[in-house]
């Protein structure tokens, strides 16, 4: 197994408190299934987008500030302008990892984050490598 592969293993073995910013209602769309196998894999996972109020029952927040809790990992589901925006306030609020799916990330995202000294997972399916965890253990 490559080493990105093992370092996303790792940061989803490690990491108990996710927040989901585009977490959405909508089944078809990607931030909602993130969102549910991060719950169905029994995470504490926070949906973060300020059009909803809550998600299938769960309390939504509007912004990462508005947690209750601080995340250990933060998986981004929007356009990569709201990435960037979102790996500085990881980077303000000391959240120590972002998980940049494909189609969240851009090259200055990444770089910003590893600027930063956060870990950093990107163009990487976190539904997929839940998956090759599960099977791990």
């Amino acid at each position: 197994m490559e080493d990105e592969a093992k370092e996303a293993i790792e940061i989803l073995k490690n990491s108990k408190i996710f927040a989901v910013v585009g977490a959405t209602s909508n089944p078809e769309k990607y931030g909602y299934k993130i969102f549910e196998a991060l719950k169905e894999a029994k995470y504490q996972v926070f949906p973060v987008n300020p059009k909803y109020e809550a998600i299938n029952d769960v309390a939504c927040f509007p912004t990462l500030r508005l947690l209750p809790e601080k995340p250990e990992l933060v998986v981004t589901v929007v356009p990569p302008e709201v990435t960037l925006k979102t790996v500085e306030d990881c980077y303000e609020l000391a959240i120590p990892a972002v998980w940049m799916p494909p189609g969240s990330w851009s090259e200055e995202a990444v770089a910003k984050a590893r600027l930063y000294g956060l870990k950093v997972i990107y163009d990487r399916c976190l539904i997929i490598t839940l998956k090759i965890l599960a099977k791990i253990n």
